[in-house]
């Protein structure tokens, strides 16, 4: 039997109906709510990414200040943008595209937003609050993989979570939100290094990948009846994929994410929650 498809797509749209609701109500106050994007350099696939979260944007009625800026410009001139941007009372949001091309550092660049306008909650200061179980802008892919779970009403509480790769963008903090009170998950943080990981994968009860390895979940990998969370978007010769074998992996599993429209829906619609977080958090609401 067929895993049951957990539909990013119905996800987000649920997620920008909320918020563009929230948007509403500030507007009401005579109060918008405004995102600032950063791109350097001319890489076609973060051009798509930040495009299609600027049009997000319009849709939901959060204004949209984009800064392109040339591949050749310094770390310097990255932050001093960034701090103009921190400064800007129309600026409830900040998004810096990564990675950054050529010797840019983007994780430096990023400890120079502003916390409270770090729109990716990827902030030391955000992630930071993470652990604490203080967080309020959190990581937006972590949170929309959340997102999805409780839409379909897959519980986290006591189940055995295994997260394969531990990037600060999506394993690690996704981690450390599954094993917090809130969720109380016994979670596995897997990665190359693991022994046995097969073994590992198999008595998840659910199995996040996220390693940037097309199609490296097979089904040999997922205890029947797993929730299949793919994390992956890989450009192939074949077309887009994920980091699990969809078509196998979806004779096992009991439900899956497909790739697209899975995970990564939901982390523009994330963005989009944190911008208006921020907003009202500027206002005391």
């Amino acid at each position: 039997m067929s895993a049951i498809v957990l539909d990013g797509l119905a996800v987000r749209e649920a997620v920008v109906a909320e918020v563009t609701s929230r948007v509403a109500a500030l507007a009401g106050r005579g109060i918008s709510v405004g995102l600032a994007t950063i791109l350097v350099g001319e890489d076609p696939a973060s051009e798509v990414y930040v495009r299609n979260k600027r049009r997000l944007a319009k849709r939901i009625g959060i204004k949209s200040f984009h800064h392109p800026l040339s591949s050749n410009v310094s770390q310097r001139d990255v932050t001093d943008l960034i701090e103009r941007l921190n400064a800007d009372p129309a600026v409830d949001g900040i998004l810096l595209q990564l990675p950054l091309p050529g010797d840019l550092n983007g994780e430096d660049a990023t400890e120079f937003i502003d916390p409270w306008k770090d729109a990716d909650g990827l902030h030391p200061t955000s992630l930071g609050a993470l652990v604490l179980d203080r967080g309020v802008l959190t990581p937006c892919t972590p949170t929309g993989i959340l997102r999805i779970l409780d839409h379909y009403e897959i519980p986290t509480e006591g189940a055995d979570v295994v997260v394969v790769g531990r990037s600060f963008l999506v394993g690690k903090p996704l981690a450390v939100m599954l094993a917090g009170k809130s969720r109380n998950a016994t979670v596995t943080l897997a990665h190359s290094q693991t022994k046995n990981l097969n073994d590992v994968c198999k008595r998840a009860d659910i199995l996040v990948a996220a390693v940037g390895v097309p199609e490296f979940i097979t089904a040999d990998f997922v205890k029947p009846g797993a929730t299949v969370i793919d994390v992956g978007i890989n450009r192939t010769d074949a077309g887009l994929v994920g980091d699990v074998a969809y078509e196998e992996v979806s004779q096992v599993a009991g439900a899956i994410t497909p790739v697209p429209k899975g995970v990564g829906p939901m982390t523009v619609a994330m963005l989009m929650a944190n911008t208006v977080t921020a907003a009202e958090h500027c206002q005391g609401l």
